[in-house]
């Protein structure tokens, strides 16, 4: 299995940025694709986006559609999401996932198999 460490979280003023990371080791990067969910206290865990193993194909939640861009560097085994405009709503916190062979269409979380241990992203109005 591939082993997933996030980054980049932290606090950020409305309208603000920030760029998440996840780093992967343990198994061939570019055989998976790779998704980013958030969860906020209370709530379920949530699809943001995905990307496909070439990175050619990205999908988005309407939500963030237009503020967040997903990407990824095989080279460096690590996926991004890069948040502009963030809004208080946007505070969760962040995952990235891994799942083998996958296409990257689904936003059903149970479809990854592996999880990295989450950042905070927290977003003040």
């Amino acid at each position: 299995q591939v082993q997933l460490v996030e980054s980049g979280g932290g606090l950020v003023q409305a309208g603000g940025s920030l760029r998440l990371s996840c780093a992967a080791s343990g198994r061939t990067f570019s055989n998976y694709a790779m998704g980013w969910f958030r969860q906020a206290p209370g709530k379920e865990r949530e699809f943001v986006a995905a990307i496909s193993w070439s990175g050619a194909r990205t999908y988005y939640a309407d939500s963030v559609k237009g503020r967040f861009t997903i990407s990824r560097d095989n080279a460096k085994n690590t996926v991004y999401l890069q948040m502009n405009s963030l809004k208080p709503e946007d505070t969760a916190v962040y995952y990235c996932a891994a799942d083998l062979y996958g296409d990257a269409r689904t936003v059903v979380p149970g479809t990854y198999e592996n999880w990295g241990q989450g950042t905070q992203v927290t977003v003040s109005s």
